[in-house]
């Protein structure tokens, strides 16, 4: 058991799962990378203990290829939310490569999602790289979310400020 949180991993959140799949189905061709990180059950409305995965953490300085994607680890949070890690492989492979299973050892849940990245084209794997189940959720995810805004809403935000905060981005 870890400090600060329940043991038991119950899932993932339905909508951060549409998400992934839609950035896997992006960054196509090349990989995408991400860690996934996890909220009290109970925080999201559910009368079980545990955890559900309810973000995905892109970490800065990502870089990706048709092949790989890796990761500036100097620059992911030393975070206790994080569970685990998430990546597509475009050629479709749902298992993991030998340069896979050399970074899941931080972790309890690893997603590889394979092209065309549709809800049947992903795995979870254990950090041992073998086979795990891992539930879809029906979650409400809580609505104070970090960086819960869009271009537009920026772009609205940018053209109605009169020479305040915001006056120096021109």
């Amino acid at each position: 058991m870890r400090l600060f949180r329940s043991s038991e991993l119950l899932g993932i959140a339905r909508e951060t799962m549409e998400f992934v799949l839609g950035a896997c189905e992006e960054t196509h061709p090349n990989e995408y990378m991400g860690f996934l990180r996890a909220e009290d059950a109970a925080k999201l409305g559910l009368d079980r203990s545990g955890q559900v995965i309810t973000d995905v953490l892109v970490v800065p300085g990502t870089e990706s290829s048709p092949v790989s994607a890796t990761v500036k680890t100097n620059m992911k949070p030393n975070d206790l939310k994080s569970v685990g890690s998430i990546h597509s492989h475009p050629n479709g492979v749902l298992r993991p490569s030998d340069a896979d299973l050399a970074t899941f050892g931080q972790g309890e849940v690893h997603v590889i999602v394979g092209a065309p990245y549709g809800w049947g084209n992903w795995k979870a794997f254990d950090n041992r790289g073998e086979p795990t189940h891992l539930d879809v959720l029906d979650v409400d995810l809580p609505d104070d979310r970090f960086f819960d805004f869009t271009q537009e809403e920026i772009d609205a935000e940018l053209e109605a400020d009169d020479g305040g905060f915001f006056s120096w981005f021109r």
